[in-house]
């Protein structure tokens, strides 16, 4: 029987379907590349026992501490590391810990991240802007919003955050410079567009196009996406949750992909690729939150789950 278990505070997105897609069991081991409070990972413990061990990954340093004080009774079957999971083989490498049965990857921002004013995500706060998952990353988003050229600014925010207002948002936050508060960029861009009804507030995806760029996050994906196929044992399950439509398409094709035999492009005649196929798909349409979880927990509503698995 799977069992979802619950750290008091953090709501972890799909948690039951997650274990499912994972198809945990015990004596397996699973590598949670996205830890945040540990949420996913004392789920995946409680299911794996005994004999079952975890991989935590996560680039917060603060998400780290907390997780290590929620995980703390499982302790002896967990490794926790700081780090990015673009780093996933440098990683399995040195713990030793490969192969492995399941892989996850929850690409959101947990609540703790969204509600910390002095990290900058969120516009719903005075902070400053930030927007780093891990602190000693150089690159904040201050630095884009008062350094980037006005044209690289637009096309950013309309690759990255989907904006269609990104040319008119990008020329009044040139003109309001310098930028350092969240809230102080959110009226920037409410002053560009006007107040909007929408589900959405109008700062949603210039914030979103600033964070992704600020962690690189989309092309960390890919990375991490690539390199997780050589630390899968036969039969193991690679489980993406997904919440903007940039993360799923990767997500979406790179699955597709591995289940190709050739992946040459459509004009060569014939195959010089050599690629073998690496994954089955297991779900052709994405899992959903149920529309009870998305009533206890809004931030779920958007959340696309994807499982492969390995040949």
């Amino acid at each position: 029987m799977t069992h979802a278990v619950a750290i008091k505070g953090h709501v972890p997105v799909m948690v039951k379907e997650v274990i499912e897609a994972l198809d945990v069991r015990p004596g397996k081991r699973y590598i949670d590349c996205t830890l945040g409070s540990g949420g996913h990972s004392l789920s995946i413990l409680s299911n794996c026992l005994p004999g079952g061990e975890l991989l935590g990954i996560d680039a917060d340093p603060e998400a780290i501490a907390l997780a290590q004080h929620n995980l703390y009774d499982y302790f002896e079957s967990t490794i926790i590391i700081n780090d990015n999971f673009y780093n996933l083989d440098q990683i399995c490498r040195e713990t030793g810990f490969s192969p492995v049965d399941g892989i996850l990857f929850d690409l959101g921002l947990s609540s703790r991240q969204l509600e910390s004013a002095d990290r900058g995500f969120s516009f719903q706060r005075s902070g400053p802007l930030d927007m780093r998952f891990n602190p000693e990353e150089p690159l904040t988003a201050a630095d884009i919003v008062n350094r980037m050229p006005e044209s690289k600014l637009a096309k950013l925010l309309l690759i990255y955050g989907e904006e269609p207002h990104a040319y008119r948002i990008a020329r009044n936050i040139v003109q309001n410079r310098p930028i350092t508060d969240t809230a102080e960029l959110a009226a920037v861009v409410v002053g560009a567009v006007g107040e909007r009804f929408s589900r959405i507030h109008p700062a949603t995806k210039t914030f979103q196009a600033l964070r992704i760029a600020v962690n690189r996050e989309l092309e960390h994906l890919t990375t991490a996406l690539e390199q997780s196929i050589s630390h899968l044992a036969s039969g193991g399950r690679l489980v993406v949750i997904s919440y903007h439509s940039l993360e799923d398409r990767i997500v979406k094709t790179f699955m597709l992909r591995e289940t190709k035999a050739c992946i040459c492009p459509a004009n060569i005649p014939q195959c010089t690729c050599h690629h073998q196929p690496t994954l089955i798909i297991i779900n052709k349409h994405p899992l959903t939150p149920t529309e009870s979880e998305i009533e206890r927990n809004l931030r779920s509503r958007s959340a696309k789950l994807r499982i492969a698995q390995k040949i």
